[in-house]
């Protein structure tokens, strides 16, 4: 007797839902197409309107303060994104405008002309924040409640992220440093076309996913409208403690963006064995390398660690992942001490700090999106996690002070400062850990005792 196939959107594929990989390759290009841009956003900034390849021509503090105002409102307009999924179009639906709109935007950008550059930034922040707080949404909602799949689902999400993030400064760095500024924006466009084709085809397999909670009749509407429970109000106050901690691991890690692309340009020796000099933006893909190579690891050991009894709730992860994070700094320390001694730094000190950032991220980012989706009330999914990538962007806005902040006080000053300072973050929170935990009403406990059948691929 033949097994019937399993609709679309019920398949399975690598022991996760089908629909998961939609969703994977959709953030893919859309992260390729944010990633190569971001990779040439303050090296276009400052380079000079006399070049071979001319530039804006502004200073480094201009620079950095337009990129932090610019990745601010990039996540903060997730906050009336996911209000349109909430209330008017649901998540499914605010995805594609937020990819139709990341279209016109990128192609914009890719317009040699400073109007263009300015209206092209403005459809992306417009597309960022229909796109993102939703997608991630998604991926929650294509998991049952208590399904332990569902934190190795964000990893693998989230490793689709940065394969986007690593082929991007790459691909668009190269060919905007050494070609043109507006030939790499442009390769950015052609990636978020491709991330559009692909969700718009893969529909089928996101059948019942981010669909708008409907309203048939009173007593639907009495269930959704009535107010929060007392347990509902701890976990939104649990979710508000740790968007803080979203914010403070974000100001330190987007240094990557700003000061260390300005570094890694300017002050780093960057010849690699005499065959040729690594464009600097080109070490904004190594993050993404290492997320790579290193999520599945990563997410394997929490599983494992999870499974032997021990701590493993996502406050306890992020906590680790800010001290984690926090270490890497010490060897940008190292480097402008190197600098300072001997008027340039060498390469594998940017790679070592790159390597701690990208397990601090690792052990926080991929889990924090998990942890909202276990414990965001329904009706407010979508903003919540907005609220979520709100936090990233004031994250992006403090990282682009502390950046300008170098300016004064020099880079050992800021590098050294951060790796102790968040250091002693991670460790308060680590001692607040019991108290912070029964916020959550055990919202992560018995993980793993309900996992959806495995069907076929």
């Amino acid at each position: 007797m033949a097994m019937i196939s399993r609709p679309a959107h019920e398949r399975e594929l690598f022991g996760h839902p089908a629909g998961l990989y939609i969703l994977f390759f959709t953030e893919m290009w859309e992260r390729f197409s944010y990633y190569g841009m971001r990779a040439l956003f303050t090296l276009f900034l400052v380079a000079e309107t006399t070049a071979r390849n001319p530039g804006f021509g502004w200073t480094e503090t201009e620079a950095l303060s337009l990129y932090g105002w610019y990745t601010m409102l990039v996540y903060v307009s997730s906050i009336p994104g996911g209000w349109l999924a909430d209330r008017v179009l649901g998540q499914k639906k605010t995805v594609m405008l937020g990819g139709a709109l990341l279209c016109i935007g990128h192609t914009v950008l890719a317009l040699n002309s400073e109007l263009s550059f300015y209206m092209g930034c403005l459809f992306i922040i417009l597309g960022v924040g229909c796109l993102k707080p939703n997608i991630s949404s998604m991926v929650g909602g294509l998991y049952k409640p208590k399904d332990e799949r569902r934190d190795l689902g964000f990893y693998i999400f989230y490793m689709g992220i940065n394969i986007g993030g690593f082929t991007a400064p790459i691909i668009c760095g190269y060919i905007g440093e050494k070609i043109n500024w507006h030939y790499g924006f442009g390769l950015a466009a052609i990636g978020m076309f491709l991330g559009q084709i692909v969700y718009i085809w893969g529909q089928k397999y996101l059948k019942g996913v981010g669909d708008l909670i409907s309203v048939k009749n009173e007593k639907d509407r009495a269930i959704l409208e009535k107010p929060l429970t007392a347990i509902e109000k701890d976990r939104v106050k649990v979710l508000l403690l740790s968007f803080l901690l979203i914010i403070l691991f974000w100001a330190a890690f987007e240094q990557a963006g700003g000061l260390m692309n300005l570094y890694a340009k300017q002050k780093t020796d960057r010849d690699f064995f005499g065959l040729g000099v690594i464009p600097a933006s080109v070490f904004q893909s190594v993050n993404s390398f290492f997320i790579i190579t290193l999520a599945t690891v990563v997410g394997t050991f929490w599983l494992k660690w999870r499974r032997k009894g021990k701590e493993s709730s996502s406050l306890f992860k992020m906590a680790i992942g800010i001290i984690v994070m926090a270490l890497g700094f010490s060897f940008m320390s190292a480097a402008a001490a190197e600098y300072n001694a001997t008027g340039s730094s060498a390469m594998y000190w940017l790679i070592l700090a790159y390597l701690f950032h990208t397990i601090g991220e690792l052990c926080a980012s991929p889990v924090s999106l998990s942890f909202i989706t276990k414990l965001a009330p329904l009706k407010y999914a979508s903003l919540i996690m907005g609220l979520y990538w709100a936090a990233t962007g004031f994250g992006n806005y403090a990282a682009s002070k502390l950046g300008v902040l170098a300016q004064s006080l020099g880079d050992f000053e800021v590098f050294t400062g951060i790796a102790v300072i968040w250091t002693l973050i991670g460790i308060v929170v680590l001692l607040l850990l019991k108290p912070l935990k029964r916020l959550t009403h055990g919202a992560e406990d018995g993980e793993g005792a309900v996992v959806a059948d495995m069907g076929e691929a």
